[in-house]
């Protein structure tokens, strides 16, 4: 790819956290605001940083092998923040700095076992991550270089290294950044934020060694407060159930193309519209059957990785992009077939 384009992407999305900045709780609002002000302040200084490029292997680093940093942000916002973990160092006495290495790792694993690739840019880039990052942030987040996570608020959200497919979600952030490099906005931005659900989902069923089947097809599952009536912050299996919360709120996401979301909000519904090709995936691999990261992760890897997404590809454009790969990849046999019948039945066409 000639140029970069990185975004600042966080696992909770800003309607939410408006939502939560607006709860009688307290303690609940003021981290909610806290949270969106913060974010804020990184996304600007996202725009406005010019981007030198991709931090270069470290000396001796070696190909297929992780190259993995954890930083402890000591509760500000100065980054990358104090090393306390290093590639090959013993765990910590910190649960959560031993959390983002192993799911850095994982992460590593999942690209360099099932696609042969080198992490997520293909060459070796290290894997920066930081911690402890402000007091009471309620979200994680890719800023186009390294991983951030928050320890929650403690009232609605929990520490967000506790689920594998949070940090690999994030990374698979900065996959699509070095790949297809899809704009942040509208039905491109809703697949940038799917493909980051597919693979962080991918992550977490390699790392538990679970089949298409076996997985709960939860994206986040663990992070919410057992007091929320809720089980995930997304679902790939039945979009729109995450949560129902009097507090949160109820799961806006769709399933199908029939309820699709318009809203300038949230980047024109990046999180939200995202629902629809996370369906379409699941559907996918449910069909096929085995490993997900097999045969329908495959189909998707292929497409972002084959140069053949615009970066404002539509939800159509990257559907009717998966048929072809399919087809290229296994004929025109039950995985073309599945493909064009999981896009069908959410509504988006192949033709």
């Amino acid at each position: 790819m000639d140029s970069l384009h990185p975004v600042f992407c966080t696992i909770v999305p800003p309607h939410l956290l408006d939502r939560l900045a607006r709860a009688e709780n307290p303690a609940i609002s003021a981290a909610a605001r806290r949270t969106l002000v913060s974010d804020a302040a990184r996304r600007t200084q996202r725009r406005l940083t010019t981007v030198l490029g991709a931090p270069s292997v470290g000396a001796g680093a070696e190909a297929g092998v992780p190259n993995r940093s954890v930083h402890d942000a000591e509760h500000g916002t100065k980054l990358p923040g104090t090393l306390v973990r290093g590639e090959g160092d013993d765990a910590t006495q910190d649960a959560t700095v031993n959390r983002a290495y192993g799911g850095l790792g994982a992460t590593f694993e999942l690209f360099r076992a099932a696609y042969g690739r080198d992490s997520i840019d293909g060459a070796g880039l290290p894997l920066i991550a930081s911690v402890h990052y402000d007091e009471n942030y309620g979200n994680a987040f890719w800023d186009g270089e390294q991983m951030v996570f928050g320890d929650g608020d403690g009232e609605i959200f929990l520490d967000f290294t506790l689920p594998v497919d949070v940090i690999g979600h994030e990374l698979a952030h900065g996959f699509t950044q070095y790949t297809a490099n899809l704009t942040y906005f509208g039905q491109p931005g809703a697949l940038n934020e799917s493909v980051s659900d597919v693979f962080g989902s991918l992550v977490k069923q390699y790392a538990l060694g679970q089949t298409a089947e076996q997985a709960d097809w939860l994206i986040g599952a663990g992070l919410l407060h057992e007091n929320v009536q809720g089980v995930a912050l997304r679902s790939m299996k039945a979009p729109g159930t995450a949560y129902d919360d009097d507090v949160l709120g109820r799961d806006p996401q769709p399933a199908t193309m029939d309820d699709y979301v318009r809203t300038g909000r949230d980047n024109g519904g990046v999180h939200i519209n995202s629902g629809i090709p996370n369906h379409a995936f699941y559907l996918l691999a449910t069909a096929l059957g085995g490993n997900a990261w097999e045969r329908a992760g495959q189909i998707w890897y292929d497409v972002l990785t084959g140069g053949v997404l615009e970066v404002d590809a539509s939800f159509t454009d990257f559907a009717k992009a998966t048929v072809k790969a399919a087809a290229d990849r296994y004929g025109q046999g039950d995985e073309h077939e599945a493909v064009v019948k999981a896009w069908s039945q959410v509504g988006v066409g192949t033709q």
